[in-house]
């Protein structure tokens, strides 16, 4: 039997499933539009590519603690890709998929399922939906890219990565070890510097060691500084943007802008692409703050945004290429919806995410999601309520290839996807760039947002009101 029929979950997986409540389901939406792909193609194409990945023949089954991925030895793919006939235009696809998204994925089956809409006006439709803890944004995307062709006639990526053998002590050491690589680490160099120095100029031992104390120290305490300050960051305000869920979803999207409308903002204004997506949120929700009795300067609103910590990993848990999981650390960016100008909006946003940044707060967050997924279940609660209370939305910006990819021989037209929310967070933005063109996808439970369009609507006139 291979390890990844009975290999355990790393703790950062296992959380997304210790997380989920009714109302809100850890599960990634996807969907692409393909010209002329067909059910037989399609489903050649998993047979041949896609289930070669061990993973997606497993389902992740509690068993007293812990979390363990298990073999489905009554796998059949029919249970995992329906074939939707009828023919949908926008607004009925729109509403087909809203459907979706409120249907649970069955647990005694691995938690995925695909749909494919061929007679979708605008090309065919094909939509994944795949629970949070098989796979995180990039490793989607890493995916995508392995499993598709830059040419209609090419073959997909002979190798798509291994699956490593999960340690429980791989994951329970890897916050500890981050913890002390962090620590090592001075402004001016890291401490290995400085022993190679002593070696180089044997006088000055005394005053190295004197300034490697002195660098573990202020390390140190910079590290308990900003985890105080991260647990203890006050909730945002309530607002009618964070009520009560319904458990009912519905989801937009947008169609494609071009990316280089993003670059010329950005360096008109010497800030990121990513500075101008959240500045956009920042303006659509003061829009949708203005109508209600508020003083927006006393109003604190977060976004959850997810940042990828791969490079910041121990050697030990670092991923091998292609390798499936989820690997990324949550940074909370204060939204300025009180500002007056989109200008001003855009640069408060530009020097709150450089703060964040240089700050561990990717590191810390990860490390709590990690403890979350090691701890008791009466205990992981707690956890999961210190990410929720921190956001009104989650703001997730993803880039996607920059050149046209191929699916079984057939033209990848677009890309999109919507993100869970954890807690009692109802909203969700998604940013995607793909072969040039970005679109934006959100989704709101019901009791935020009866109907998205108006708030995705607000966030592209942010973007036209730059050009």
């Amino acid at each position: 039997m291979s390890h990844a029929e009975t290999s355990l979950l790393s703790p950062v997986d296992a959380a997304w499933l210790s997380m989920e409540s009714p109302a809100n389901p850890m599960t990634i939406t996807v969907m692409l539009r393909v010209d002329g792909l067909t059910a037989p193609v399609f489903k050649r194409f998993l047979e041949n590519h896609w289930l070669r990945v061990e993973r997606f023949r497993c389902r992740p089954v509690r068993n007293g603690a812990a979390w363990w991925w298990e073999e489905d030895e009554l796998f059949r793919l029919r249970h995992h890709l329906k074939v939707v006939p009828d023919a949908f235009d926008e607004p009925a696809l729109q509403t087909w998929l809203s459907a979706r998204l409120n249907q649970p994925l069955p647990d005694y089956r691995p938690r995925w399922c695909f749909w494919l809409l061929p007679q979708a006006r605008g090309g065919a439709a094909l939509v994944l939906r795949l629970h949070h803890c098989y796979a995180d944004g990039l490793s989607l995307i890493d995916l995508f890219n392995a499993l598709t062709t830059t040419a209609p006639d090419a073959m997909p990526a002979a190798t798509l990565g291994s699956e490593k053998a999960s340690d429980a002590s791989r994951w329970r050491d890897a916050g500890w070890q981050w913890l002390q690589s962090q620590v090592k680490l001075a402004d001016t160099g890291t401490l290995d510097d400085v022993e190679a120095a002593e070696k180089d100029q044997p006088g000055s031992t005394l005053d190295g060691r004197r300034q490697q104390l002195e660098r573990a120290a202020w390390t140190g305490l910079r590290l308990v500084n900003e985890l105080s300050q991260y647990v203890l960051e006050p909730a945002d305000t309530p607002t009618r943007l964070k009520p009560g869920l319904l458990g009912r979803r519905t989801c937009r999207w947008s169609a494609p802008v071009p990316l280089a409308a993003f670059r010329t903002i950005a360096r008109d204004t010497n800030c990121k692409i990513n500075d101008v997506l959240l500045a956009c949120v920042a303006q659509a929700l003061r829009k949708q703050l203005e109508q209600d009795n508020l003083d927006l300067e006393e109003v604190m609103l977060h976004a959850a945004v997810p940042v990828d910590i791969r490079g910041l990993l121990p050697d030990s848990v670092r991923p091998e290429p292609g390798e499936l999981g989820n690997l990324f650390g949550t940074v909370f960016v204060p939204l300025p919806v009180d500002a007056q100008s989109p200008l001003e909006s855009l640069y408060r946003v530009k020097q709150e995410t450089r703060r964040l940044k240089r700050s561990w707060q990717p590191g810390i967050s990860w490390g709590l999601m990690c403890s979350a997924g090691l701890l008791p279940r009466l205990w992981q609660q707690p956890v999961a309520d210190l990410f929720c209370r921190k956001a009104t939305a989650v703001v997730s910006n993803v880039r996607g290839s920059p050149e046209t990819r191929y699916l079984a021989g057939c033209r990848v037209r677009e890309q999109m996807f919507w993100v869970p929310q954890s807690g009692d967070i109802g909203l969700g933005l998604s940013i995607v760039s793909y072969a040039g063109q970005v679109q934006f996808g959100v989704v709101a439970d019901e009791a935020v947002l009866p109907d998205p369009q108006p708030f995705l609507d607000d966030c592209l006139d942010a973007l036209r009101g730059w050009q």
